[in-house]
């Protein structure tokens, strides 16, 4: 009798010749780019540092293409983004100590972010491992302790044979939903030395589907068939595991209203008879979502965002489907489904039953209509004629990137997206200097489309030596930075708070000049010329930057009142 695990793949001739006689001159960095390699990476993105120059010198032995960014955080973003568009596991070539710990900022996004990063770090020689204090440069009692708290899986190797290994279980848990950044840490000395070992061939690292429980699924397809008022609130889970268009079809299906979370732009159509777009923080559309009696959620935790910052009460049946389990029922009481979005979406749409309500686009139309009321009556026209003119300039189809300033506070809410998957903001972790560099991964993951990244003043800061390295790899990107002289959502909050704002201000460099003196062409625009500026640069090839002086205020809350 004949079991499945007795049966082993046979080497051909060739690979038992190739395993006896492995190429000279190689290492343990050649382990790591050649298990990149044979797990399907194709770009990967980083720094050199003292410690890593073992993966870095594998690097010109490999067919992998190298982005090298300024700063590890910006590489981060970068490996952030390139994962968001392409669904792969990015891989993140760092050193030890300082450098390592420069990119927890972008870790903490892309796990914020579900974005799936693949980290790894050299780190001290082996025999630094363990807390003991040896002097060495970069050296910590603990490195994987500042990661633990930050990425879903932490893997240390020790040896040149758990390479593979190591790197392959990291690359699953990365792509395992929810997907998320990932962290391995290889010592200097592992890295450097020789290595006899055969070359890496194809890796098996098969991420595990996270199926929904039927029984689950039944209950709330019952729920759903027969509700009086269901709506949707469609997070970020939507857009990850590529089910938009499985949410569209269960919406229409039901006559559900839709909403979006601002990390799930682009999971549904902006405009459609059943879309709410993604006006979160409105009083409008939490009433509305309140008053339904089944309320499916569907890979969103409802966190602070996206419950209108914790205003939003639920009155009806909740269902919600989530892959992080931390998240499950967190913040409200529910029908928890863990799973993959897809894959209970698929559930759902084979059990669900035609739900007629005509009234439904009806409703969706007074929700919208009083919202933008509402938006109206605040005489906040230059804002909305910015924003509509970056919609009219980016072509339908290419992806834009935001960064935590003003104008993206707008676009959460008010920005039609044009496509899944096209707009991206650091909205998950919310730290600054996101939008350049993540725009830049963007660029290098699909440059069949111009890129979009848009700043403030003081995010641009975070950013500037990034102008390098677009210029250096030639990378589609233009840049429009909102210069307010500040930090300004900041003055608007302490202005509020305090009657005045301090440590707001900041000293403003001629940033078309800047742009200039890296070789990128740069513009100054107004708001009444942004449309066409804009058009221009994102027409023309390679890096560019618009530059535009306006002061932006935010929309008034409704959480406050």
């Amino acid at each position: 009798m004949t079991h499945d695990h007795d049966l082993v793949l046979r080497p051909s001739a060739a690979q038992t010749e190739a395993a006896l006689n492995p190429p000279p001159g190689r290492n343990g960095g050649d382990l790591v780019v050649e298990t990149l390699s044979g797990l399907g990476a194709t770009t990967v993105f980083g720094l050199p540092g003292q410690h890593a120059l073992g993966m870095f010198d594998a690097l010109r032995r490999s067919s992998l293409r190298y982005i090298g960014l300024r700063v590890e955080n910006n590489a981060g973003f970068a490996a952030d983004a390139y994962g968001r568009i392409t669904g792969e596991a990015a891989p993140l070539l760092l050193s030890t100590g300082p450098g390592a710990l420069t990119s927890l900022a972008a870790l903490q996004e892309a796990r914020a972010a579900s974005a799936p990063v693949l980290a790894i770090s050299s780190q001290v020689p082996t025999a630094g491992l363990g807390g003991g204090r040896h002097g060495y440069l970069h050296e910590l009692p603990d490195q994987q302790a500042s990661f633990r708290g930050v990425v879903k899986s932490v893997h240390t190797v020790r040896t040149q044979s758990q390479i593979p290994s190591a790197i392959a279980a990291a690359w699953e848990s990365a792509l395992t939903a929810p997907h998320g950044p990932v962290w391995v840490e290889i010592p200097q000395d592992v890295l450097l030395a020789e290595t006899s070992l055969p070359q890496v061939s194809a890796m098996d690292a098969t991420p595990e589907d996270l199926v929904p429980r039927p029984e689950l699924t039944a209950l709330a397809a019952h729920l759903l068939s027969s509700a009086a008022r269901p709506a949707i609130i469609a997070g970020g889970g939507v857009v990850r595991s590529d089910a938009s268009g499985k949410l569209k079809s269960l919406a229409e299906k039901l006559n559900a209203p839709v909403v979006t979370t601002f990390g799930g732009k682009g999971a549904f159509p902006w405009i459609h008879p059943l879309s709410l777009q993604s006006w979160l923080e409105d009083r409008h559309t939490t009433d509305f979502l309140e008053d339904a009696d089944v309320l499916l959620v569907v890979g969103s935790g409802l966190g602070e965002l996206s419950s209108n910052y914790h205003t939003f009460k639920p009155r009806g049946r909740v269902i919600q489907i989530e892959a992080d389990l931390g998240k499950l029922e967190s913040n409200h009481p529910a029908l928890g489904i863990h799973a993959d979005a897809r894959l209970a979406l698929s559930a759902l749409l084979e059990t669900v039953g035609e739900r007629p309500d005509p009234s439904a686009a009806d409703r969706v139309s007074m929700v919208l209509a009083r919202v933008a009321e509402r938006i109206a009556a605040q005489e906040l026209t230059l804002e909305q004629d910015v924003l509509a003119s970056v919609r009219r300039a980016l072509p339908a189809g290419s992806p834009s990137f935001w960064d935590m300033t003003i104008l993206a506070y707008w676009a959460w809410s008010a920005f039609d997206p044009r496509g899944k998957n096209t707009m991206h903001s650091a909205q998950g972790a919310g730290g600054l200097g996101y939008g350049f560099p993540a725009a830049l991964g963007a660029a290098a993951a699909d440059p069949t489309h111009p890129v979009l990244a848009v700043s403030g003043d003081g995010g641009a800061l975070y950013s500037i030596a990034e102008l390098a390295t677009a210029r250096q790899y030639g990378l589609d990107v233009t840049w429009l930075i909102v210069d307010d002289g500040g930090y300004g959502i900041l003055r608007e909050y302490m202005t509020d708070a305090f009657g005045q704002a301090t440590a707001t201000e900041l000293s403003r460099p001629d940033y078309v000049a800047l742009a200039e003196s890296f070789g990128v062409p740069g513009v100054l625009t107004t708001p009444g010329t942004l449309e066409e500026d804009l058009a221009k640069a994102l027409a023309a090839p390679g890096p560019s930057v618009v530059v535009l002086p306006a002061l932006l205020r935010m929309f008034a809350p409704t959480h406050l009142g």
